[in-house]
C-alpha cells in the first residue's frame, strides 16, 4: 500500500464519472425543482419541507435548512461517515476508476499504508469469498461444536446470519484451496492475511474456529476474528487477522458498520469488549454497541467514533480550554468488574477528553459482561446495565479511592494525593471544581483543602490544547481536533443579504448565475466588471475568490465546465467562504427553462454592470466635491474628465436597455 496521495487526475476522473443524482437518490427521494435543480428531504437533519437541493450538472448539493453542502465526495463522506480518501475509493470502485497513488518519501520509494486500487479490490474480493465460505461451513457436521458454542450463549441461526458468523474447517488448506480455485494467487492471499507462511508453504490462518467478519464502516469485510473451540487448538483464545493492507486493528471497530446509523441518530455509542458482547447488546436492543479488535480502545478509535457522532467542532472548543456546553451525545464503556476491567476503564479515561460527549462507564456489579448478563437475566438486564452508567470522571476518581482505607486519616490523605491529579486532568473548567467538591465529600475532608490540592495538581500538570497545528493538512485528512485555531462560523446567505435589499439580491443572483450557468453570460461584460463590483462584503469576498481562480472567462466561453469551475473556486476558498460559495452555487434562480435562464443572466449582468458604473460615478462625484478648482485645477479637470467618461458609459447602458 502506498502512503502517498491519490493522483489528482484520478480524483477528477472519479468526480466526473460519479453521477451525483444517482448517489444521492439512494438516500433521498428527489423531484424536479426548477431548471437544473432537484430537491428532497435532507438526510442530515429532520425536516418536513424539502430544503435539500442538488444540481447534477454542477455536481454539487446544498441544504438550505442545516447549511450542509459540497460535492459528491462530501455527500458520500457525510452519509457514510468516511474520510475523503475512503469516499474517493468507494466511488472509484463503484464507477470502475483505477486509482493510482503518488509514491511517498524521498525518491518515491516508500511503501506504506495504501495500495493501488486494483490490488485493494482483489483483497476485498478475497475476503468476501472467504466470508461466504465460512458461513457455508457453519452448517456442516464438522461445525457442530461451533453451533453448540453459539447456542450456549443464546445465539440462534438467525443471529449467526445477522452478524455473519461462520466456521473455519480444521484442515490446513481448506480455504486456501477454495480461494485458489477462484483464481487468487499465493502472494495475494499472503498479503490478505487469510493464510500464513510456514516452513512447508502457506496454510490457512484460521482452522477449527468460529469466525466473525470484521468490516469497515461501509460494510466491506477487511478481516476476521476467530474463537478457539477445540482442546487440540493450542493457539490464543481469540485470533485476529494480522496487520495487512486492508486491516489495521487500531483503526477498526467491530460492529461499526451495523451501528453507525443508530450512533449518528442517537448520538450514543456503547463500547463493549468482544464479538459476542456486541452480538448480545444488539440483540438486546442496544444497537449502538461496538468493540475494538485485539487492541485497547485508542486515539484512532476515538477519531472514528467522533466522526460518526458528528462532534468534531465542539472537540476543538474543549481542547482550547472551553467548557462542555456544546457537547452532545454519550460514550458508554462497559468493562468486566475485575481488576483488568478497571484498568481498561482508567486507560479509556485518558482518551476520554478527546471525546465531545459525556462519557460514562457501565460495570455489572457481579462482573458479568453483556453476553453473560443476557444469558443469565435476559435482554432487559443488558439495557438496564447501560442505563445504570456512571460518569467516567466519577468512576476514575472512585477507582483511585477504592485503593485506600478512607476510615483512617492516612487513607484520606493518600486518597487526596492520588485523586487530586485525576480531578486536575478534567479539561472542562466548569466541571473540575464540582468534582473537587464531590471528592471532598467522598474523602470526608474540608472542601477548601481539596480545592487547593486540585489547584496545585493542575499547575504541575501539562496544559491541554497546546499543540502546534500543521501548516498544511494532507489530502483528505481529518481536521486536528486539538489544533489551537479559532472556530469561526461560516456566513449564510440569510446572514449577509436581506430579502429587502434589492441591490444585494441583484448581486447574489448575479454570482449564482456566474457559478451555475456561466455559459449564458456575455464574456465582454464579465471582463468589464471591476474588482470591487459588489457592495455586500461577504459577496465581494466570494467575487475575490472567483477572480483569484482566474478561470471564469473559460467557463463563460465553454472551454471549462461549470462543475469543474466551481471545484477550482472551492479549492482556493477559505473555510469561511467555501460554505457560502456552495450555497450560492445551489441558490434557486427564477427561471423555468434555458431560454428564461439566458434572459435572466443577461438582465442580471446588465444590472450588475450598471450598479458598478453608478457606484463609480458616485465615488468620482464625491471626490470632485472635495477638490478646490482654484487651488488644484489640474486634479479637478482630471476627475471631471473621468466623471464625464463614466456618465457616457451610464447613458450607453441605459440606452441599450
Amino acid at each position: 500500500m502506498s502512503s502517498g496521495r491519490i493522483r489528482r487526475e484520478d480524483i477528477d476522473q472519479v468526480r466526473d464519472r460519479a453521477r451525483l443524482e444517482e448517489v444521492v437518490s439512494e438516500h433521498v427521494t428527489l423531484r424536479t425543482a426548477g431548471i437544473g435543480s432537484m430537491k428532497g428531504l435532507c438526510p442530515f437533519h429532520d425536516e418536513k419541507t424539502p430544503s435539500f437541493h442538488i444540481r447534477p450538472q454542477l455536481g454539487h448539493w446544498h441544504c438550505f435548512g442545516c447549511g450542509e453542502g459540497g460535492d459528491v465526495f462530501a455527500f458520500v463522506q457525510k452519509i457514510n461517515h468516511l474520510s475523503f480518501v475512503e469516499a474517493v475509493e468507494m466511488l472509484a470502485g463503484r464507477y470502475q476508476v483505477q486509482l493510482r497513488y503518488e509514491e511517498s518519501g524521498p525518491g518515491g520509494g516508500g511503501r506504506g499504508e495504501r495500495t493501488d486500487f486494483g490490488t485493494r479490490q482483489r483483497l476485498l474480493d478475497a475476503h468476501a469469498i472467504a466470508e461466504e465460505y465460512f458461513r457455508e461451513q457453519l452448517a456442516t457436521p464438522a461445525a457442530e461444536v461451533g453451533r453448540r458454542f453459539l447456542a450456549e450463549r443464546g445465539f440462534d441461526r438467525a443471529a449467526a446470519e445477522r452478524f455473519g458468523v461462520g466456521f473455519a474447517p480444521e484442515g490446513w488448506d481448506s480455504l486456501l484451496g477454495h480461494l485458489r480455485g477462484r483464481g487468487f494467487t499465493e502472494p495475494e492471499l499472503q498479503s490478505s492475511g487469510l493464510v500464513s507462511q510456514g516452513q512447508r508453504g502457506v496454510y490457512d490462518r484460521f482452522r477449527g474456529r468460529l469466525t466473525w467478519p470484521i468490516r469497515d464502516v461501509t460494510g466491506k469485510t477487511i478481516g476476521f476474528g476467530a474463537r478457539r473451540l477445540l482442546e487440540s487448538d493450542k493457539g490464543p483464545k481469540y485470533l485476529n487477522t494480522p496487520e495487512s493492507p486492508l486491516y489495521h486493528k487500531a483503526k477498526v471497530l467491530y460492529g461499526l458498520d451495523l451501528a453507525r446509523k443508530e450512533i449518528a441518530a442517537q448520538h450514543r455509542v456503547v463500547v463493549v469488549e468482544g464479538y459476542t458482547d456486541v452480538m448480545a447488546a444488539h440483540l438486546a436492543g442496544v444497537t449502538t454497541a461496538v468493540a475494538s479488535c485485539g487492541t485497547a480502545f485508542g486515539a484512532e478509535h476515538v477519531k472514528m467514533v467522533r466522526r460518526v457522532m458528528g462532534d468534531t467542532a465542539a472537540t476543538a472548543a474543549l481542547n482550547l480550554g472551553g467548557e462542555s456546553r456544546g457537547m452532545r451525545g454519550e460514550v458508554i464503556f462497559t468493562f468486566d468488574g475485575d481488576a483488568a476491567g478497571q484498568k481498561a476503564a482508567l486507560r479509556a479515561f485518558e482518551e476520554d477528553q478527546r471525546f465531545v460527549a459525556q462519557t460514562f462507564v457501565a460495570v455489572e456489579p457481579s462482573g458479568m459482561d453483556p453476553c453473560e448478563l443476557r444469558i443469565a437475566k435476559g435482554d432487559e438486564a443488558v439495557r438496564d446495565l447501560i442505563d445504570s452508567r456512571m460518569p467516567m470522571f466519577e468512576f476514575a476518581i472512585r477507582s483511585v479511592l477504592d485503593q485506600v482505607d478512607l476510615n483512617t486519616v492516612e487513607g484520606q490523605v493518600s486518597g487526596l494525593r492520588m485523586a487530586a491529579p485525576v480531578v486536575a486532568q478534567i479539561r472542562d473548567h466548569a466541571m473540575r471544581p464540582e468534582y473537587a467538591r464531590r471528592l471532598s465529600g467522598w474523602l470526608g475532608m474540608d472542601e477548601r483543602t481539596v480545592l487547593r490540592a486540585v489547584h496545585d495538581a493542575s499547575r504541575s500538570a501539562p496544559r491541554p490544547g497546546r499543540h502546534a497545528a500543521p501548516a498544511t493538512a494532507p489530502q483528505g485528512s481529518e481536521p486536528a481536533a486539538d489544533a489551537a485555531a479559532p472556530i469561526v462560523a461560516a456566513p449564510r446567505i440569510a446572514d449577509v443579504v436581506s430579502p429587502r435589499d434589492p441591490v444585494g439580491q441583484v448581486e447574489l443572483q448575479s454570482l449564482a448565475v456566474m457559478l451555475q450557468a456561466p455559459n449564458h453570460l456575455d464574456a465582454e461584460k464579465v471582463a468589464s466588471l471591476p474588482d470591487d463590483s459588489f457592495h455586500v462584503p461577504a459577496l465581494q469576498g466570494v467575487w475575490d475568490v472567483m477572480l483569484a481562480a482566474g478561470t471564469l472567462l473559460d467557463a463563460v466561453e465553454g472551454t471549462l465546465s461549470p462543475g469543474r469551475y466551481i471545484d477550482q473556486v472551492l479549492e482556493i476558498a477559505g473555510e469561511t467562504t467555501r460554505p457560502l460559495v456552495v450555497e450560492i452555487a445551489n441558490h434557486p434562480l427564477p427561471a423555468r427553462d434555458e431560454a428564461a435562464l439566458g434572459r435572466l443572466a443577461t438582465s442580471l449582468l446588465d444590472r450588475l454592470v450598471e450598479l458598478s458604473v453608478t457606484r463609480e460615478y458616485s465615488v468620482l462625484k464625491q471626490r470632485l466635491q472635495r477638490v478646490d478648482p482654484g487651488r488644484d485645477p489640474e486634479r479637478y479637470q482630471q476627475i471631471l474628465t473621468q466623471l464625464s467618461a463614466v456618465q457616457e458609459k451610464r447613458r450607453a447602458i441605459r440606452g441599450a436597455d
